[in-house]
Order: C-alpha cells, then sequence, then structure tokens
C-alpha cells in the first residue's frame, strides 16, 4: 500500500480527518478528535501507529514481524505496522478498521449518531 491509498483507506472512515499537531510531517487522523492513526509522512519506508486491543496487539506482534510495539506510543494500546513488501495490505486494511472502530465506540452514542448522520448525508 502507498501513501495515497493508506491516505484515502484512513479518510474514507466516517468523521476521518486529519490534521499537524506535533510537527510538520506527524500525520494525525483522528475521528471526533480522538486520535486512531498517525505516521509520518516524509518518510519513504511507511510505517504506521494503530490504536490495537492489548490481547490482540501482543498476538498480532508474535505472528508478524512486520508488527511492533507502538513507536513513541503507549506500548499496551498501539502498535506499529511497518509497510513493506511483505506486510498483508488486507491485514492492514482490518487493523485500521479495528483501531478506528475502537475509538469510535468509546465516543458517546450522541457522538456516534452525529457522525452516521453526517456519513448518511453526504453519500
Amino acid at each position: 500500500m502507498n501513501f495515497e491509498q493508506l491516505n484515502a483507506y484512513l479518510l474514507s472512515k466516517n468523521g476521518a480527518a486529519f490534521d499537524y499537531p506535533f510537527d510538520e510531517t506527524t500525520r494525525v487522523y483522528r475521528v471526533h478528535n480522538k486520535i486512531f492513526a498517525l505516521f509520518d509522512d516524509s518518510k519513504t519506508k511507511l510505517s504506521i501507529n494503530l490504536k490495537c486491543d492489548p490481547l490482540y496487539a501482543l498476538e498480532l506482534r508474535s505472528l508478524y514481524p512486520y508488527i511492533k510495539p507502538g513507536y513513541h506510543m503507549n506500548k499496551k494500546h498501539w502498535n506499529t505496522f511497518e509497510i513493506t513488501n511483505d506486510s498483508d495490505d488486507k491485514l492492514l486494511k482490518e487493523l485500521i478498521d479495528h483501531s478506528y472502530n475502537l475509538v469510535f465506540l468509546s465516543l458517546s452514542k450522541k457522538d456516534q449518531n452525529e457522525i452516521t448522520i453526517k456519513a448518511k448525508n453526504v453519500t
């Protein structure tokens, strides 16, 4: 997966937006101001930090050499997925979905409904 594909997939999530709160190159994706993904868009070798259920995070790290504890993040709740020729794009999309859903479900019902309604009005 290249930068354009990654960016498009992340922004396809309901209510997703990005900004640069830390510096000029760390692109942070949020849903309702809560981070679900981030990566450095200046690097030629892409890797992305994704929120993850703690037990699932450990399982993924043991199964895939390109999944590591979250770089500069809480290692319990975040993984870094190194995007290489050997990494699995389908798995990456599943983990983006997982990260987004963890954050989305942590929002209040009111905020979830607001995001869902806005997404329906766009389509």
